[in-house]
């Protein structure tokens, strides 16, 4: 069974930074889209990024500038560069390989 095991998140300040990873269980070379998703409390599982095979990337807008989607296929892994954290930034994110899988996510919280 396919599992994903998401690492990284932290207690930083205003204005830090974080690197995301996702881990998979299974080779991702494959995969066409990734994406990192996130859920504040009280709100609803948003997507911020993605990451195509071909390398193409979005991003919310409120992440723009600030967040960089990336790939390791070899050590079949997703990352999330993110730079100047913000207190809105603050939730619990998820990688999806789109699947309709989730693994347990991580916490993310940016104190202003």
């Amino acid at each position: 069974q396919v599992q994903l095991v998401e690492s990284g998140g932290d207690l930083v300040q205003a204005g830090g930074s974080l690197r995301l990873s996702c881990a998979v269980s299974r080779s991702i070379a494959d995969i066409k889209t990734m994406g990192w998703y996130r859920q504040a409390p009280g709100k609803e599982r948003e997507l911020v990024a993605a990451h195509n095979r071909d390398g193409d990337t979005w991003y919310i807008n409120s992440l723009k500038g600030r967040a960089t989607i990336s790939r390791d296929n070899a050590k079949n892994t997703l990352y999330l560069q993110m730079n100047n954290l913000k207190a809105e930034d603050t939730a619990r994110y998820y990688c999806a390989i789109g699947d309709g899988r989730w693994g347990q996510g991580t916490q993310v919280t940016v104190s202003s």
